[in-house]
Parts: C-alpha cells; structure tokens; sequence
C-alpha cells in the first residue's frame, strides 16, 4: 500500500540521538524521588567539603578570638562578664565544640575580652588551629541544618524543582560558606530566624502545633544577636495573620461567623502572639541561666549612657540586666564614627546605600538574577503571594534598620538575604497556572510570561512535560551560580562577581569582613617559607592572629625610618584600603609581586 512506507517511516526509532535527553528525562522522572534525595545530599556534601576545608585553612579572623575565648569561659568558668554586647546562645553554641578541644585557661587570667582571646589561642599552651576547628564545627553543622530549612521552606511553595533551587543557591553562596566556616554569630542568627518565619508560615494550618515551635526559634534569634530584634514585632504580626487564616473558611477568604466570631478570632490571634512574645523572652533567659544559674553580673564602668527612646527600650524590655547592659554597648557602638571604604573611596561615617552596594559586589550575578525573578513571582502568582510578607518583608526590614547604622564594615550585616531570598528564588520556577472561573493567572510577563512555553509530553502518557525555556534559563542561572562559587574555592570571604572582577579585584572595592579579616596569616606563613626563606619580612597585618605563633619573624615597617625598609613588604588589603601618609610612603615605590589568598599583598620595596 502506498501509505504503509509512510506510516512505517513514522515507527521507525530515530538514530540520530535526539530521543535520548526525552528518554533520559523520562527514567528521572520515575525515579524523581531518590533523584531529588540524591541531589539534596550532593549539594550539601559539596557546602560541607567547602566550609570545612575553608575551616581548615583560614586562621581566626579579627571577631573569632573573642568568641572564641568568651565560650571558654562560659563553660569553664560560668561567667558572663565578657562580650556582653552579644547574647550567650552563638557563643554556647561555638562552645559545644570547645567541650572536644579542651582549651586551657589560666585561672588567674584578668584582661579584657580582646585579651582573653589572645590568651585562649596564644599564651595558654593551646594549640590555635585545633581550637579554631573545634570552634567552628558547631557553626558548620548548624548551617547546613539551615539548609535543610529553605530546602523544606521552598519545597512547600514551589515544590520538588524550586527547593532545589532555593538549596543551590543557599549552598553555593558564596557569603553564606564564608560566614558559615567561622566561630561567629552571623549565619546561626540569620538561620534562626528563617525558621521562625517558616515554622509561622505553617502555622497557618496548625497554629498550636508551629506557634510554640516557631518562638523558640525566634527567641534564639534574638538571643544570638541583638540586631535582629526589629524583626521580632513582624513575626508576630505574621503570627496574628496565620492564626488569623487558620481560623478562616476552607478558601481561606472570610472568618466563620459574624463580627463576634471575627473579635473572638482576632483576639485568639493577639493571644497567640503574646504567647510567642513571652516564650522568646523565655528563651532569652534561659540562654543566660545556662551560663551561670546565679545570674552574676557587675556592669561595665565604660558603660555607654543611653538617652530618649533607645533608654525607654532598654529600661522596659523584660530581659535579663546583662542583655540590656548589652544593648546600651551597642548603641554605644552606634554613636562612635567609623571609618568606611566603597569603590576606591575612604570615607569617615556611613553611606545609607552602602549595603545594597557591597551585596551588588558580593553577590553572584545568576543569584541576583534569580533572587529579583523569585520576588517577581511570588508578587505575580495568585496562591504564592500570601507568602510574600513571610519572605520578603523580614530581609527588607532588617536590611533596612542595617543601612541606618554607622558600621559600614560588611554584607555580613546582611547575611540574612542570602538566606531569606534563596527560597524566594526558588519560586522563579513556578508555572502559571489556573485562576478563577478556570481563566488563565497573570504572572511576571517578563519571566514565567514570555520566557515560559510549555510543550505538551507525549500523547497519552500522562507525563508532566519538561519546563520550556524558563526552566532552562534558571538551570543554566544555577550552573552559573555554582561555577562561579567553586571557582573562587578556597577563597570565599574576599568573592566579588565577575561584573567587579573576581575574588582578585574586591580590595579595589571593598574592605574589612568583606575581604581581608585576617583569615589568610596561616597562608601568608606557608607562602614566606616556601618561596621567601631567609628574607628580611617587613609586615603590616591587620587582624587578630599573632604573626610568631604561626612561624613568621616580620617587622612593622611603620616602626622605622621609610629609608631603612627594603625587600619584602606584605601588607593587609584593608590597610591598603585605609592607608595613612606613612603608609603611602612605603607603598609608592614598591612593586607588587603576588597576593596571598586575596587578601594579603606582597611587594618589594627597593
């Protein structure tokens, strides 16, 4: 029959190799489940491999000391005299580690915290880079815990594809492994507080089960660092709103029942956040009562004095005296001028758009991308913009509150975008999808409208078909993400996206936390006597590592005659960044011969 080629023609398997990504596709597609639990445990093995060998090999940086010696003292000495300007929890935490390391302290020690320190790393016996591990650890694990949470957060809004987003991005970023591989407090109080909004955010089905749950998280945020107490009377705003949508119809519109049941509901909700508030301050003391169940503590006689509303705050918020003796530290802080570095400029003070700009630097530019794609769309589609406020209303009211501070010293006062907006980014992968009366739902035309065409899977199968050029461009934004974070492994801290130059350019840029924390001294050590030995080293280093503890025999060569320094002369970038007339002197005929770790430069000075 003359149509029987034609139709045979149409049977025939292709050879040409076209079939194979559909047929590939279609065994992961059967097998999704182990697919997505594998690729869960890859890309965490890969965030863990990144902040332990970091850990490894970064000496203490200028705020790890004092934790790190405040922890010791907590649980050796039950004593909460030292760092009062930050809660106890961060540091019991570091401390958990320090049970494994065993620093030695001397009992007769008196100094200050920066002191003590220095004492626990240097002057006891200790040695520095096993205490630093220990110290760490407790953070690293903390921190791919929390990636849990945005795996889980960004699951139940954009299911399987957008929590393995939201996990790529949190787990390739840069910033979040930098800060996450360090005995600080900037990623457990970020964390803490995701998991609050998300445990708020689920308590919109079972408010008993989550509200309790959910303000213990926030009770630890606050007892970690006090710079997330704004955040505090938002989440129990949007705890009052989840009460409010659990006591709610089945289409979550209208409250059951006449004004009364409304009155009944809302006051149920108000009750329900008062419960969350009393909690979170409970855990707040209870982080100080496990340091010393006595509660001793004698101000500090440099305590800052405090005036208007910051002294009402102070002197009415039910915390322990420590805590609020705390706060008057911090806006003791606040008051104080700074010194701050952008774009090639020293400035004294602050700059209010310094923050968006140093995340404009430090942040990937697929994440950017992909960050304004999944705010886009959660704004855009009907059923995820209840999630809206729980996502992006917290980092925009924290970063706010950040950008009116005087410390322009890194995006580490903003480690909670990272965070919050990972899961917000794994949003960009949802479709439209059916609105009322069966008519098609706006979305952001410029991303899931023009860029989405859906194909229709094989006839009769019944397979979900494979995301358009939407679901490519996002999985070749992620690819972009994680190329550019393994390319700057192990060098985390000083990243800056390919826009500004890499790791290599940010000092030109960027200074303190953001680049040279004085993570690089072990490097620095390894690199003189391997390629320098027997070198006159001239040394100006800025961080909280002793240079000798780690082999290096250097000079400040501030503390001499400009005439006199010849050969090698290694500075810090930041003081670089920040150099006085003296500096400049020793700086203008020096070559630059290489740089250690992307913080530290080496010149030779004729």
């Amino acid at each position: 029959m003359p149509t029987s080629l034609a139709s045979r023609h149409d049977e025939r398997v292709p050879v040409n190799g076209a079939v194979a990504p559909r047929a590939l596709l279609g065994r992961l597609r059967r097998h999704r489940r182990a697919v997505f639990v594998v690729a869960v445990a890859l890309l965490l093995l890969q965030m863990a491999v990144a902040m332990v060998s970091t850990a490894v090999e970064q000496t203490p940086t200028i705020d790890e000391p004092v934790y790190v010696g405040t922890a010791t003292v907590y649980v050796q000495r039950h004593d909460l005299r030292y760092n009062p300007e930050h809660p106890p929890l961060g540091k019991l935490i570091i401390g958990t580690g320090l049970l494994f390391a065993h620093p030695h302290l001397d009992p007769a020690f008196k100094g200050d915290q920066t002191e003590l320190g220095r004492h626990v790393l240097y002057e006891s016996g200790n040695d520095p880079w096993r205490v630093m591990l220990w110290a760490r650890l407790p953070v690293i694990v903390l921190t791919l815990l929390f990636g849990l949470v945005v795996l889980a957060f960004a699951r139940e809004l954009a299911g399987r594809r957008g929590a393995l987003v939201a996990l790529a991005l949190y787990a390739f970023s840069p910033d979040v492994i930098a800060h996450g591989s360090l005995a600080t407090l900037d990623v457990p109080a970020s964390g803490f507080l995701l998991t609050s909004v998300w445990l708020v955010w689920r308590a919109r089905r079972r408010p008993f089960l989550y509200l309790p749950l959910s303000a213990v998280a926030l009770g630890a945020t606050v007892a970690t660092k006090m710079s997330m107490l704004p955040a505090v009377p938002l989440v129990l705003l949007l705890a009052v709103v989840s009460v409010w949508h659990a006591g709610t119809t089945g289409r979550g519109t209208a409250p059951v029942g006449g004004p009364r049941a409304k009155a009944r509901l809302l006051g149920r909700a108000a009750a329900a956040a008062a419960g969350m508030a009393v909690v979170a301050v409970a855990v707040v003391w209870v982080t100080y009562l496990a340091v010393d169940p006595r509660l001793r503590w004698t101000a500090p006689a440099d305590l800052p004095a405090v005036h208007g509303l910051r002294a009402l705050l102070v002197d009415h918020l039910p915390v322990p005296r420590p805590y609020r003796d705390g706060m008057r530290v911090q806006f003791g802080f606040e008051s104080a001028t700074w010194q701050g570095f952008l774009f090639g400029r020293l400035y004294r003070g602050s700059l209010w758009y310094y923050l968006p700009a140093a995340l404009l630097v430090k942040t990937p530019l697929g994440m950017t991308a992909l960050w304004t794609a999944g705010s886009l769309t959660l704004l855009a589609v009907r059923r995820l913009r209840p999630a809206a406020p729980y996502l992006l209303v917290p980092p925009a009211l924290l970063l706010a509150s950040a950008m009116t501070g005087s410390r322009d010293l890194g995006v580490r006062y903003a480690l909670f975008m990272p965070v919050f907006l990972a899961v917000a980014a794994g949003c960009a992968v949802v479709p439209r999808g059916p609105g009322r009366a069966g008519a098609e739902q706006r979305s952001w035309p410029g991303w899931a409208g023009a860029l989405r065409r859906r194909r229709p899977g094989p006839a009769g199968t019944g397979q979900r078909p494979w995301p358009g050029r939407a679901g490519m461009v996002t999985a070749a934004l992620v690819l972009f993400v994680g190329v550019s974070s393994l390319l700057t492994y192990p060098y985390y801290l000083p990243y800056s996206n390919e826009a500004f130059g890499g790791p290599g350019k940010t000092y030109l840029r960027l200074h303190d936390s953001n680049v040279d924390w004085g993570q690089d001294l072990g490097r620095l050590a390894d690199r003189l006597k391997g390629h320098y030995p027997h070198e006159k080293v001239w040394l100006v280093y800025k961080g909280a590592g002793v240079p000798s503890a780690y082999g290096i025999d250097a000079t400040d060569p501030r503390t001499v005659p400009a005439a006199r320094v010849h050969g090698l002369l290694v500075v810090s970038d930041t003081a670089i960044d920040k150099a006085d007339a003296r500096l400049k002197v020793l700086l203008a005929p020096s070559g630059r011969v290489e740089e250690i770790g992307h913080s530290i430069t080496v010149f030779r000075r004729p």
